[in-house]
């Protein structure tokens, strides 16, 4: 699994309409609805069922990012979002920081090993600091995409 084919074709949004939590969550369920990776009737249930969890532990893990995740039976293939916001949202953050990166991850629920493997994916890449910050820098579709081509290389090549 490649971190550039996880996120979904149309849905890299690298300046965030919204600045809270609940309406970046919704624009990127939006983006990725938008890219077919899910149908328009799951918007609502997808969005409730991110924010459930959210209100259960946060998902801001601190250093600018989140990831915001859920399975879902409706969903027939794993699919992310990536929400760039140039002044950063209120997450509760672990840090109590704002978050200025948001990967939004759909998976299937009838495959609990791949949502693990693509959160691994997802976190591996987050880590490193250089990625960061390139990606809060990232100014276009484009930018993003190939900061996310990178990094596979570099996980690829250890």
């Amino acid at each position: 699994m490649k971190l550039s084919s996880l996120v979904a074709q149309g849905a890299i949004i690298p300046r965030l309409a919204s600045s809270d939590r609940d309406a970046v969550v919704s624009e990127l369920v939006g983006a990725l609805i938008g890219s077919g990776s899910a149908p328009e009737t799951l918007r609502d249930e997808l969005v409730g069922r991110v924010l459930e969890r959210e209100r259960r532990g946060s998902t801001g893990f601190g250093k600018g990012i989140a990831v915001p995740h859920v399975k879902h039976k409706s969903v027939r293939t794993m699919a992310a979002a990536v929400g760039l916001s140039p002044t950063g949202v209120e997450f509760n953050a672990l840090d109590k920081q704002p978050v200025y990166s948001v990967f939004l991850l759909l998976s299937p629920e009838d495959r609990p090993d791949e949502h693990l493997h693509a959160m691994e994916l997802i976190f591996k890449s987050l880590s490193k600091e250089t990625f960061r910050r390139f990606l809060r820098q990232a100014a276009s579709v484009e930018d993003v995409r190939s900061l996310l081509e990178e990094a596979d290389g570099q996980l690829i090549g250890g």
